[in-house]
């Protein structure tokens, strides 16, 4: 996918005679060293000031309206309940640094987003062991300019703490992102920010592309992480949809669909509502997922969808999980975590060097220890005598 700066005014000696327009593709990837990169090749094709707007073409996703996901409250402010959206700007995510150098704790936001203040009531601590968890709590408090975040607690002297938070909608934190580092680059944009397609009559300036495919689903794999997953299944509608879609979750559950048809992979169960493992809503069997998997190694592009899973006890979301024991390093697997569930899903090898897909869900209002379970599920496989009559591998 495409992300661009277009202008619709002529460019004189550093300055825009116009409106500088930011049009979005739904890139899942598009974080602030992106911005900075594409911001800079702006300075470079001759542009410093621009007279006209900030405008946001926000148009490529045709987005559906879905259930609000409530496991946490639907408690807006956390980076990983963050949805999709055509212009994603680092995820939305806010890192909050709090420290405390010679008694004077300072806290500073990244990016630098106006919109964002910082009330500091920390109170500073003399010098002593830093806490694992520092005592420090993040308040935001919403007002007609942006969000104000009141920070209390306590911090000896010599620590520091960080925090991420997700306190602005998609328009007014890629506009603030886009400001922030366009006036530290030395520009400035002194008209307003807006939402608006892109003109016929605007031409391109800057652009940058998407990682390709493999290091976005790594990505999404590895870290579990929900938001890209979203934006790379909206992508994949708006690739395919045509006028019988009514939007582009709907095209991509028909994408989807037709392909497994196409490879033969039956799934009466499977529901898909939003392509994340975010959602009440979805369901798939074991069965038709561990057939997935069967499917997937022998496909061409096996190894580099095996290799985008965790690694058992080496990194991702399954880094602490089977240290000290004999599947460590041995089974590539997607870990899934919700308040009343919890999977694994993936390929192992036992103590044979036969590998295996792995699949096991468990469901339950009170899921405490069961990631212990399911990791004794890929030891036992291990660790199977190797006269055992086999399953289909």
């Amino acid at each position: 996918s495409k992300t661009a700066f277009h202008a619709d005014g002529p460019i004189e000696n550093g300055t825009l005679n116009g409106n500088l327009y930011l049009k979005g593709g739904g890139d899942p990837k598009l974080n602030m060293e992106k911005l900075w990169l594409l911001l800079r090749d702006l300075r470079a094709n001759g542009v410093q000031t621009v007279t006209g707007d900030l405008v946001l073409d926000r148009s490529h996703f045709v987005q559906p309206t879905l259930p609000i996901f409530d496991d946490d409250g639907n408690d807006k402010n956390k980076p990983f309940l963050v949805g999709p959206d055509s212009l994603l700007v680092n995820l939305k995510a806010l890192r909050f640094i709090a420290r405390n150098d010679n008694g004077k704790v300072n806290v500073v936001v990244e990016p630098p987003i106006a919109a964002v203040r910082v009330d500091n009531r920390i109170q500073a601590l003399p010098k002593a062991k830093c806490p694992g968890w520092p005592d420090i709590r993040y308040n935001p408090v919403e007002d007609a300019d942006g969000v104000t975040v009141v920070v209390t607690g306590k911090l000896p002297a010599g620590c520091s703490g960080q925090t991420y938070l997700s306190l602005l909608d998609h328009q007014r934190y890629a506009a603030g992102a886009v400001r922030a580092i366009w006036k530290e680059l030395g520009g400035s944009i002194l008209g307003n920010d807006r939402v608006a397609p892109v003109p016929e009559e605007a031409r391109m300036i800057a652009r940058a592309y998407s990682p390709d495919l493999v290091e976005i689903i790594r990505d999404i794999n590895k870290y579990s992480n929900n938001t890209m997953a979203r934006q790379l299944f909206l992508s994949l509608g708006a690739e395919f949809r045509n006028e019988a879609d009514a939007d582009d979750s709907m095209a991509a559950q028909r994408v989807i669909r037709q392909w497994l048809a196409k490879k033969g992979l039956i799934s009466p169960h499977l529901v898909i509502e939003n392509g994340s493992g975010l959602s009440r809503a979805e369901r798939v069997s074991a069965r038709e997922l561990a057939s997935l998997l069967q499917a997937a190694w022998q496909s061409p592009y096996a190894a580099e969808f095996i290799s985008s899973m965790p690694l058992a006890a080496v990194d991702g979301t399954m880094r602490k999980r089977l240290r000290n024991t004999g599947v460590a390093g041995k089974a590539h697997i997607k870990t899934g975590t919700l308040n009343t569930v919890r999977a694994i899903a993936g390929y192992s090898r036992d103590n044979d060097g036969n590998t295996w897909a792995v699949v096991a869900i468990l469901n339950h209002p009170r899921p405490w220890g069961a990631s212990a379970v399911l990791d004794q599920v890929l030891v036992s496989l291990y660790s199977r005598p190797s006269n055992e009559s086999t399953a289909q591998r």
